[in-house]
């Protein structure tokens, strides 16, 4: 079975069979997919978490970053010297911020200002111009996505990169990290389970798992509160008003973007995952397999969990682990912030150990 050879199929040495690759562009893509060992022995199942955080800016985001700045200039809307402009929670601006440095184009980034410090710190130290403006909803004008918008619309030589409703994003997964899972899982692969923002993670990856696997592969959503999307594929299509809220960053929508809107009707489900398992799995992770994650990666292993016990036992599913938890650290292992939440009965007592900070 897969998870009897998952040390030796996935086992990677510290250098690459590469010599080496063409600058931080060269070198997204192609991460590791982990064989979660206390998880699978747990369901009966093979778990695996595909390791997002290698990527050269630490995060999923790296993909669609690239996948939408290339497109940007493949369709000469971007040229030497320009600007590229997103609305962000924060990883894809990461990623932008890098992929901008790299290439020669200056970045600007508008995000909601409820995002952790260390995300924009992070971006203005690798020379991205940072807004942080109030969180309000989609429907609002002030919404961060249409401010990027409208200053791109302003400036000359300046492009809007639109990440949720740019299909561009869907199409970068659909062409690496969907074909990456496919050969690290011998086409041995039953679900795969995720969260979406943009919905261009769980519409690529799963378009690229479907046809390939014939329709055998589940593709399932993972979702946390205050997001539609649950109720959406659950009832067969009925858009609830958003409601609620959550500690997790850059998941959960109030709507259909078009990236998602490309694959939403062949979801095989939707499971929903409450905050409180999503901090335990934080913590679980840590502490039995070395793993420190955010939130939202969490999430994807709670979910991955609950998808293996549907499945049945002896099955393989696999999901994504976005990315570390150093960009929520000050957050997720703050003794003071998780009491704030309401959170900190969810970590289990022998794991408090790790909430360190004050």
């Amino acid at each position: 079975m897969l998870a009897s050879a998952g040390r030796r199929l996935f086992t990677r040495g510290f250098a690459t069979k590469a010599i080496g690759v063409d600058g931080f562009t060269g070198a997204v893509g192609n991460t590791p997919l982990i064989y979660l060992k206390g998880l699978s022995k747990r369901t009966g199942a093979h778990i695996y978490g595909k390791a997002e955080f290698q990527n050269p800016g630490g995060s999923v985001k790296d993909r669609a970053a690239l996948g939408v700045i290339r497109d940007a200039e493949d369709s000469g809307r971007l040229k030497p010297g320009g600007t590229v402009v997103e609305g962000t929670a924060g990883n894809t601006g990461i990623g932008l911020a890098h992929v901008c440095r790299s290439r020669g184009y200056k970045c600007v980034i508008f995000m909601p200002e409820n995002q952790s410090q260390e995300k924009i710190d992070l971006l203005r130290m690798l020379g991205a111009e940072v807004h942080p403006v109030p969180a309000v909803a989609y429907d609002n004008p002030k919404n961060y996505n249409h401010l990027a918008r409208d200053y791109a619309e302003s400036k000359p030589n300046t492009v809007w990169t639109d990440q949720f409703d740019n299909t561009a994003n869907a199409y970068a997964h659909y062409i690496s990290t969907g074909p990456e899972i496919w050969e690290q899982t011998k086409g041995d692969l039953d679900g795969f389970i995720c969260a979406t923002g943009t919905g261009g993670s769980l519409a690529g990856i799963g378009k690229y798992l479907k046809e390939k696997s014939g329709g055998k592969t589940q593709i399932w959503l993972a979702d946390p509160p205050g997001s539609v999307l649950h109720s959406y594929v659950t009832s067969g299509g009925k858009l609830n008003e958003r409601s609620g809220s959550s500690i997790t960053e850059g998941i959960g929508q109030g709507r259909i973007t078009k990236n998602l809107g490309t694959f939403v009707n062949d979801l095989s489900g939707a499971i929903h995952i409450p905050d409180e398992k999503s901090i335990a799995m934080v913590y679980e992770m840590l502490d039995s397999e070395g793993l420190y994650i955010g939130a939202s990666s969490a999430l994807n292993v709670v979910a991955a969990v609950e998808l293996a016990q549907k499945l049945g036992p002896g099955k393989t599913v696999a999901t994504l682990i976005c990315d570390g938890a150093y960009r929520y650290q000050t957050r997720l292992f703050s003794k003071k912030w998780l009491k704030a939440k309401g959170l900190d009965s969810a970590v289990p007592e022998h794991l408090k150990k790790y909430a360190v900070l004050d």
